[in-house]
């Protein structure tokens, strides 16, 4: 677990789940000043003075550290936002959605460490022959943005990984509480990376709707849905769920506007019972 420490900085071995409607200085600073490494979500953020005024507003808020998280094939303006990061004396970063070759020699340009997150074994073992300092791994219970193809659960990706890479590894995905935290630890993971347990939190900016519909969310019923190139995991909604209910392909009924709203959110959302702190869900968890 030191070495993910060693990375991070910050008291436990949790980060904060990129989330880009997380975006709250006062959220991230919550989740750093409770012992946890605050993230911002920085994929579809171009402006570096936003980043900027942000970083000030975290560090008004808490002096623990925090970092970001920066997608590689979606942003032209990363190398510009990891100056800016590195300047608000930001030493770690997660990248995704994309190759990490591109960016990583900037990163270690500039001083700073780096996870890559990956959906897939193959993707740790690239990310390793890129030579990042660690990796996420995202386990197909995880929220957030997901494959086309075929994923496996954390139960077996965790220690395929282990058994594949020498590096430190952060396990993402259906990590709700005590139980889970523990299991991936068990499985080699040295640290894990929380976003739906966050997003329904007190501090979180989430609206009160999507924090109740996680709340509200039983097993099984949460479904995937197109986004580009990728998909991404939501709750399934009334109108979903009467579409599947007659055989309908939920994803091709999104695409033609059917399907409602949704709100995005792991597999985890089944265990999670009441809207809590931050600080309460931290304490749990390595409780």
């Amino acid at each position: 677990m030191s070495k993910i420490l060693d990375i991070l900085g910050s008291k436990y071995p949790i980060i904060q789940g990129p989330i880009g409607e997380l975006n709250d200085p006062k959220m991230v600073a919550a989740v750093s000043e409770a012992g946890s490494f605050g993230m911002l979500a920085l994929g579809s953020v171009h402006d570096p003075e936003t980043v900027k005024r942000w970083i000030a507003q975290i560090q008004d808020m808490t002096d623990k550290p925090f970092g970001a998280n920066l997608m590689v094939a979606m942003n032209p303006n990363n190398e510009a936002i990891l100056e800016v990061l590195a300047e608000g004396g930001v030493r770690a970063v997660t990248t995704s959605a994309g190759g990490p070759k591109r960016i990583y020699p900037k990163i270690r340009e500039l001083g700073m460490k780096g996870l890559h997150v990956s959906l897939a074994a193959s993707f740790a073992q690239k990310a390793a022959e890129a030579e990042v300092d660690g990796v996420v791994v995202s386990g197909m219970e995880s929220g957030g943005l997901r494959s086309l193809g075929p994923e496996s659960t954390n139960l077996i990706l965790i220690p395929l990984v282990c058994d594949m890479i020498d590096l430190p590894v952060v396990a993402a995905g259906g990590i709700i509480d005590r139980r889970g935290y523990r299991a991936v630890m068990a499985l080699g993971a040295q640290g894990v990376q929380i976003g739906t347990a966050f997003l329904a939190s007190e501090e979180s900016p989430a609206t009160k709707e999507w924090k109740e519909a996680i709340i509200g969310c039983g097993d099984a019923e949460t479904a995937l849905m197109p986004r580009g190139r990728m998909t991404y995991r939501a709750i399934i909604n009334a109108k979903m769920a009467t579409l599947l209910a007659s055989g309908a392909d939920i994803t091709e009924e999104y695409r033609a506007g059917s399907a409602g709203g949704t709100f995005g959110a792991g597999q985890g959302s089944a265990l999670i019972e009441k809207i809590k702190p931050v600080k309460d869900i931290i304490e749990e968890m390595v409780s």
